[in-house]
Formats: structure tokens, C-alpha cells, sequence
């Protein structure tokens, strides 16, 4: 194995960790017992914890960007229920095939805020505000950068309840066809009231 790929791995396997049990669970010891690698194999690739934070944090981003390319698209839907659905779409991947690195991205941001340079990967990871403010601009909001940057914080606002906050307690099933509703009832919600 080439030394990307383990370093790759590495990554990938800190990232289950801190989903799983949480940041103080991530350790050099626990990744290699994670990856049944000899003791002291992290450590040779990244020698202190701000390395291993570094790559889980660079490969979350890396992760989230390939899904959001490979699933989002683009191009602006062309009417405020389509972009809602499509919206709506995202956040449920986010809360089901994908919760893994959501749950591990909430983690590491509350770890890493005083430290921009990885805060900011982190922050930017899940969602692109550059497309919200073209959404908006194609759905002709009178201040689309504003309204692109609440429909983040909304997207974020969403996840965040169905993960952690009280809708996590009795949330429809990701995937379903309630999670979809409740998603894009918000999502709507909010764009009619921007377009008002």
C-alpha cells in the first residue's frame, strides 16, 4: 500500500472514531487498533494530534465536496418546491448515508473553533454558499448573498436539530418519505418567505 493510501486510511478510520465515540476517543493508539496496524504506525505518518486532526479534517472536506458535487448538481433548480426538494434531498443524505462525517464534523468543529485553519474547511464542508447565493439570484431574491447565506445557516440549523437537537429524539427515518416532507416543508418555507 502506497503511502497516500494509508495516510488515506488513516484518515478515514479517525473519522469513524470520533463519530462513533467522540474526539477524545481519537488517538494514535485507537486509529491503529482501528486499522489492526503494529502500534506506533499512526503516529510514524502523523506525529501529533494536530496532524491527525488535520487529515480527518481534510479528508471530511474532501468527502463532503465529492458528495455534494456528485449529488447536487449546479445548475439552480428552476422553481422554489423544486430547489426545496433537491435541498431537502441533501439534508436527508446528510442525516442518513452520509451521518457518519456529519456527526463527525459536528465533533471536530466544536474542537477546532479557535483554530482557523481548521475551523474554516469544516465550516465551508457540508454546504456551498457560493451555490446558495446562485439559487437565490436564479429565484430572484432581493438580496441574494444575504438570503444565500440564511439558507446555509438554515441547511445547517436543520441538520443539526436531526442529529443532536430535540428533533433527534422523534425524527421521521432519514430516507423515508415523512424525512424528505419535514425537510422540504422548511426548506420551502423558507424561500417563499424570502421571495415575499
Amino acid at each position: 500500500m502506497c503511502e497516500q493510501d494509508r495516510r488515506t486510511r488513516i484518515a478515514d478510520a479517525a473519522i469513524e472514531l470520533v463519530a462513533e465515540q467522540g474526539v477524545r476517543a481519537l488517538t494514535h493508539l485507537a486509529v491503529d487498533a482501528r486499522l489492526e496496524l503494529p502500534r506506533g504506525s499512526t503516529s510514524y505518518y502523523m506525529r501529533t494530534r494536530r496532524a491527525l486532526l488535520e487529515a480527518a479534517v481534510a479528508r471530511l472536506a474532501v468527502r463532503a465536496r465529492a458528495d455534494f458535487d456528485a449529488f447536487g448538481g449546479s445548475a439552480p433548480p428552476p422553481d422554489v418546491r423544486a430547489a426545496a426538494d433537491r435541498i431537502a434531498a441533501h439534508l436527508d443524505r446528510m442525516l442518513g448515508e452520509r451521518r457518519s462525517d456529519t456527526i463527525a464534523r459536528y465533533a471536530l468543529v466544536a474542537e477546532v473553533t479557535a483554530t482557523a485553519e481548521l475551523h474554516e474547511p469544516l465550516a465551508r464542508a457540508a454546504f456551498s454558499r457560493q451555490l446558495a447565493v446562485a439559487l437565490m439570484t436564479a429565484l430572484q431574491a432581493p438580496a441574494p448573498e444575504a438570503a444565500g447565506a440564511d439558507l446555509v445557516s438554515l441547511c445547517e440549523g436543520l441538520v443539526f436539530d436531526r442529529i443532536i437537537g430535540s428533533r433527534s429524539l422523534d425524527a421521521p427515518e432519514s430516507g423515508s418519505a415523512a424525512s424528505l416532507a419535514q425537510l422540504s416543508r422548511a426548506v420551502e418555507a423558507f424561500l417563499r418567505g424570502v421571495l415575499a
